[in-house]
């Protein structure tokens, strides 16, 4: 008899929705990534999964003491299916789950002066949703418009 597990495998992303954050991308350089687990509540992953979340406003607070990383500022809508009884709240702070070494260091990193944590995506891992976290460094206004036009540029070129 075959693992249960061996055929769930197959076909893993299928469902679940590409979940990304393309501003984050815009406003800042990112040096550094990170995958890291988040807690989420029943209703919560539910919405995820449907693709009720949106990333732009989200940022990433690293502490040393005590060693914690939390997300603010992400809003996963409440889930239709559920009643207002068990619903979430939609923007509440979310503890991310990564290594205590891990946390340190991207604490220190993002002391410098005009760097920040950012969620890039949601990933999903056997069938569980991972957050990949960028360290930003934020762009100026004409860093921003070079990158438009080498885009133009590019689309262009590809065009012809």
């Amino acid at each position: 008899m075959a693992r249960k597990g061996a055929d769930s495998k197959k076909g893993n992303g299928a469902r679940e929705p590409s979940i990304g954050n393309r501003k984050a991308r815009y406003d800042y350089f990112i040096t550094n990534t990170l995958t890291c687990g988040i807690k989420l509540t029943g209703t919560e992953i539910k919405s995820v999964r449907a693709g009720l979340i949106s990333l732009k406003e989200g940022h990433i607070r690293a502490s040393e003491h005590p060693v914690s990383m939390t997300l603010h500022g992400v809003h996963i809508a409440e889930y239709p299916g559920a009643g207002p009884k068990h619903q979430h709240d939609p923007i509440r702070t979310r503890v991310l789950l990564a290594n205590k070494r891990e946390i340190r260091s991207w604490a220190v990193e993002s002391r410098a002066k005009g760097s920040t944590i950012v969620p890039l995506e949601i990933i999903w891992v056997d069938k569980r949703a991972k957050l990949v976290i960028g360290l930003g460094v934020g762009k100026k206004k004409y860093d921003k418009r070079q990158a438009l036009k080498h885009k133009a540029d590019k689309r262009e070129m590809d065009r012809h």
